[in-house]
């Protein structure tokens, strides 16, 4: 059995404090993907990691992003996109740099992010598998909509947010294509996970109807994992294991009582091969037993594969 999680901390430095590393023990995952780790590497915690190796790339943008992800074993590779990845062994203080893939082989509207901490990927050296971890950009809503009282947490920005989402997005249809293709011309299965800040269909938010025009549901985001979805390519594992529940969702606002009433938004995917998820026997979302409890405004989405 494999175990492989998928989680935004939100920050690990504030997750710790909230029990993420009595989470990691309790859980026994056999891979972790972590999204906004938002910690330069000489202020990582010390332990929070336990007994995994952790490959991390934290990007160059100061408190914001960082991707990450830990394996029971020393990977056989890592590869990540501009800013370069650390490899690092539990227990060790040696840190070994890992260089960033040529920018001459990235989707050109991925280079711009590249430098960011968004994506990062693995494979593991004791199963024929590549595990990417991604965090995608929240984005915003088209010029269009920016109309006054359509979006009053930011201040317009003629659509720019969104736009660069969109382009993130056409490139990082091409990439998953090329990981994926890669994988299998090497004998492995591959799985991206993270999070993607879009909620895929109605099953996955739960005010759907007004949420029609908020950015994470809108029309293009959602028609956008149409295209990267299929039985042939890649596969929504916990959907698949089920079909027809509302959720599991994987985030609510801190904000009001979206975590008490659980209306919440199912962002956080893993996206597998079609035989590794095949292979899926269980899977949801460790979601907390009250909001006090909290780690983060994600939640953990888990699955067990027999693979």
């Amino acid at each position: 059995m494999l175990r492989v999680a998928t989680f935004n901390v939100n920050g690990i430095r504030a997750t710790q404090k909230r029990g993420f590393e009595n989470w990691l023990a309790a859980r026994e995952c056999d891979v972790v993907a972590l999204q906004e780790v938002r910690c330069p590497v000489p202020l990582l915690p010390d332990g929070v990691f336990g007994t995994y190796h952790l490959s991390y790339d934290a990007g160059q943008l100061a408190g914001r992003n960082g991707v990450a992800v830990l394996t029971r074993e020393q990977p056989t590779d890592v590869r990540c996109w501009g800013a370069g990845a650390l490899v690092r062994a539990p227990g060790d203080s040696h840190v070994e740099l890992r260089e960033p893939a040529e920018r001459d082989v990235m989707a050109r509207e991925l280079k711009a992010f590249a430098t960011e901490g968004r994506y990062l990927e693995v494979d593991l050296s004791d199963r024929p598998l590549t595990v990417a971890s991604l965090y995608l950009p929240k984005g915003g809503l088209p010029a269009h909509l920016q109309e006054a009282g359509r979006n009053g947490r930011e201040k317009p920005d003629g659509g720019a947010k969104y736009e660069r989402k969109m382009r993130f997005l056409a490139g990082f249809a091409r990439h998953l294509t090329r990981a994926r293709r890669r994988a299998a011309a090497q004998g492995r299965e591959f799985v991206v996970m993270g999070d993607f800040n879009i909620a895929h269909d109605k099953l996955d938010i739960k005010n759907w109807r007004g949420n029609q025009s908020s950015e994470g549901f809108l029309p293009e985001e959602r028609a956008w994992l149409d295209e990267i979805l299929s039985p042939r390519t890649l596969v929504d594992v916990v959907r698949r294991l089920h079909p027809d529940t509302e959720g599991p969702y994987s985030w609510w606002s801190w904000m009001g009582q979206s975590f008490a009433k659980d209306s919440g938004w199912r962002i956080d995917y893993q996206f597998a091969t079609p035989r590794l998820a095949r292979s899926a026997v269980r899977g949801g979302t460790d979601r907390d037993e009250s909001y006090e409890a909290r780690m983060s405004d994600h939640a953990p989405v888990v699955v067990d594969y027999d693979f």
